[in-house]
């Protein structure tokens, strides 16, 4: 039996853009206790410049470089099969160089969310793939 690609109800919609949100803020203020909590212990966070992390791996980045400035989405297609969403959507980020200087990379994220009857919405995979200059 396969299991059906569908939108999303209001309710869960709600839910995954809620720990979207959670996760941009989490980054930003280099919140390490809300990124365990939403980020499933299997997770695969593949970065625009094709750096892959685990999870203890993107916590550790995410302490000790504190990358993250700013983080903005724009519209998110959001479709679900089973307890299983996945989201994609333009994302921007404003980030801290090693230098301590800024720059702003934008593309598309493809995110993949669990649901867990405790725990609620994780992450257990991320991958972003940057804009290619137009010719």
């Amino acid at each position: 039996m396969h299991a059906t690609v569908r939108p999303p109800d209001q309710q869960v919609a709600s839910e995954l853009h809620a720990v979207e949100l959670r996760r941009q803020r989490a980054l930003v203020d280099a919140d390490l206790d809300v990124l365990d909590e939403i980020f499933d212990d299997t997770l695969v966070h593949t970065h625009a410049h094709g750096i892959t992390h685990t999870k203890t791996q993107l916590l550790e980045h995410t302490a000790s470089r504190r990358p993250y400035l700013a983080i903005t989405r724009g519209e998110l297609l959001i479709r679900l099969v089973g307890d299983v969403a996945v989201v994609t959507g333009q994302l921007t980020n404003l980030l801290r160089t090693p230098d301590g200087g800024e720059r702003t990379l934008a593309g598309v994220a493809t995110q993949v969310l669990r649901r867990h009857e405790r725990d609620g919405w994780q992450f257990i995979s991320f991958q972003m793939t940057p804009f290619a200059e137009q010719k």
